[in-house]
């Protein structure tokens, strides 16, 4: 990736959603490695504080904080005010969680809460900074599918819709916002080892780091409209491609009840909340 170019087309500033671990924060680091300074937005201060304390020292760019849960619509709006005298380039929408077991289970608050981060927030970034780097006349989006998007997923059913969302939306934005010179890009990676499983009290046997994930993901950037990226999801993708949309979905089904199958029913509803970056 020429660091150069990628600059030209996506500096001085980068917004980052999810920044304080997994995903977000490996993109965080790459971008800080090719000379683009950070906004750094989660919902944890101290993690948030020293990564960009470090980010500066390695690589002396220059970085700001952003404490915020995106279930909040002051929060999404105090990042919109923070970052408004900010030349920002690229908007890297990796913020987002998940809820494993049964739909019929579940605590629709947090379920609210969910669709909230993974889709309206996504939806608000993409229309704000949209019409920013429109207006700049260059510009990148990467908004954070999964390929659990591209069907019905039971055990994983609302996590999964808002995956398919994302999909949905960034396929459209890559069309509508091309004219203006912006490129969005849809990542739609499988499990990632990002502390995704012990959130989601899932067990999962094989993951893609979130480096590959960050770097598949920026060298795709203005070149496709979706990267899947690692071995192990481009192969779980490519070989439930050949089959019917519904009988993937029982495929899925078999595979999220292995990795739920230790969960109890008995007691409390096997609904629990996972972060992939923060």
């Amino acid at each position: 990736m020429n660091s150069q170019a990628f600059r030209q087309s996506y500096g001085p500033w980068a917004v980052v959603t999810g920044a304080s671990e997994g995903i977000g924060r490996a993109f965080a680091e790459q971008l800080a490695a090719l000379g683009l300074n950070v906004v750094l937005v989660a919902r944890r201060l101290d993690r948030l504080q020293a990564l960009a304390d470090e980010l500066r020292s390695r690589h002396c760019i220059d970085a700001q904080v952003i404490a915020a849960d995106l279930s909040s619509e002051d929060a999404l709006i105090e990042i919109e005010r923070v970052t408004a005298s900010l030349d920002v380039g690229l908007l890297v929408a990796s913020a987002g969680y998940g809820t494993s077991g049964p739909i019929l289970a579940a605590d629709l608050a947090r379920e609210r809460d969910m669709l909230a981060v993974n889709s309206f927030a996504v939806l608000r970034h993409s229309v704000t900074f949209g019409n920013r780097f429109a207006a700049r006349g260059r510009g990148g989006m990467i908004l954070m599918a999964s390929i659990f998007g591209w069907q019905g997923v039971p055990q994983s059913a609302h996590y999964a819709a808002t995956k398919a969302y994302v999909q949905s939306l960034a396929e459209a934005l890559r069309v509508e916002l091309a004219p203006n010179g912006v490129d969005v890009l849809s990542c739609a990676p499988g499990p990632v080892s990002s502390g995704f499983a012990a959130r989601a009290d899932i067990r999962m046997r094989v993951t893609v780091l979130p480096e590959t994930v960050a770097r598949e993901s920026l060298e795709a950037l203005g070149h496709r409209g979706t990267v899947i990226p690692g071995g192990l999801s481009k192969a779980m993708t490519y070989t439930l491609a050949l089959l019917p949309r519904t009988l993937r979905t029982r495929v899925l089904a078999r595979v999220m009840g292995d990795m739920t199958r230790h969960q109890t029913t008995t007691s409390q509803p096997a609904v629990q909340p996972f972060s992939k970056s923060g």
